[in-house]
């Protein structure tokens, strides 16, 4: 047997590193996805997932989160929770229940607070001000309202050969209140089957849900395809259908794991991830399409790494 684990976007790296920790001491699949992505919902600057997630467009900071078993293909999750600490966490408690097993909203929050899951104010000072600045440009300059909606999502596989999946998000920046996207949907933000592995997804979810793409990349895998080829597959050949029928397409990027540690990536944007496995240290790349509907993918740089953390904390105008 052996472990790995997969995490969309460069935020993925800290949690899967703790992840692949737990991994490598022998603990299952589901703590380290529980654990990873704690790790991100409670980083302040990571503007699209948990704490400091931007909020929708009556300034309420409302997640999704979703979570499976590849085991026993418990699944449960949350849309539209707000003011409590960790989305995944009450997406896995739910995953127990064979009723009630997915909350939205109130109920979700309710829920949450009933059984004992820690209560804290979402929405920081700096996300906060970065909603007031988009509001003023929406009224003075009319522009689009919509900016941001990456999902953190972690696919794990640990020595027994059990997978679990979760994703977690505040979802599209200035949405409406009840909106939302791919995360929470099993099939389309996520899926796991330990018999073949799981995949995960980000991006715009009113365009992923349309494809279900995390569970025919499954379902391909499944044929004996490589995660890389089941993802370049399932996604170029869906992003080619969706612009013909739908004239238009949203930005997207899957990762993917199978029952051996290999993993696999496919992306219509410039996409970074985080991948570490029992044979190579946790690490961050980044991926590109191709012309021939491949994937591109290269180690990321330090520039890029020193770039990015400058751009994440850099001061806000006033």
């Amino acid at each position: 047997m052996t472990y790995a684990m997969i995490g969309t976007w460069r935020m993925a790296y800290e949690g899967l590193c703790k992840g692949i920790d737990l991994l490598s001491e022998g603990g299952n699949s589901a703590d380290a996805v529980e654990l990873a992505i704690k790790e991100v919902e409670n980083h302040p600057f990571f503007k699209s997932v948990g704490y400091g997630g931007l909020p929708n467009e009556n300034g309420l900071v409302e997640m999704d989160a979703g979570f499976m078993n590849g085991n026993t293909f418990e699944v449960g999750a949350v849309m539209g929770i707000s003011d409590i600490k960790n989305p995944i966490s009450v997406a896995r408690e739910l995953s127990h229940q064979h009723y009630n097993s997915v909350l939205v909203g109130t109920g979700a929050t309710q829920w949450a607070t009933i059984n004992g899951f820690e209560h804290q104010n979402m929405l920081t000072e700096r996300a906060h001000k970065i909603w007031e600045k988009r509001k003023k440009e929406i009224e003075e300059k009319n522009l689009s309202p919509y900016d941001g909606h990456d999902t953190v999502g972690m696919v794990g596989l640990d020595n027994n050969g059990s997978f679990s999946v979760g994703t977690s998000t505040s979802g599209l920046f200035m949405k409406r209140p009840g909106r939302t996207g791919d995360t929470a949907l099993v099939g389309d933000g996520f899926y796991a089957d330990s018999d073949i592995g799981g995949a995960a997804a980000t991006g715009l979810g009113e365009d992923i849900m349309k494809g279900c793409l995390c569970y025919e990349i499954v379902r391909l895998m499944g044929t004996g395809v490589s995660p890389q080829d089941a993802c370049d597959k399932a996604v170029y050949a869906f992003t080619d259908k969706l612009k013909k029928r739908y004239r238009k397409i949203g930005e997207f990027s899957l990762v993917a794991l199978n029952t051996k540690g290999e993993w696999g990536v496919a992306t219509n944007v410039e996409f970074t991830f985080a991948v570490g496995t029992e044979k190579n240290k946790p690490a961050i790349f980044i991926a590109n399409p191709t012309s021939d509907k491949k994937t591109n993918i290269e180690p990321i740089t330090q520039k890029w790494l020193d770039e990015y953390a400058k751009r994440i904390k850099a001061p806000l105008d006033d």
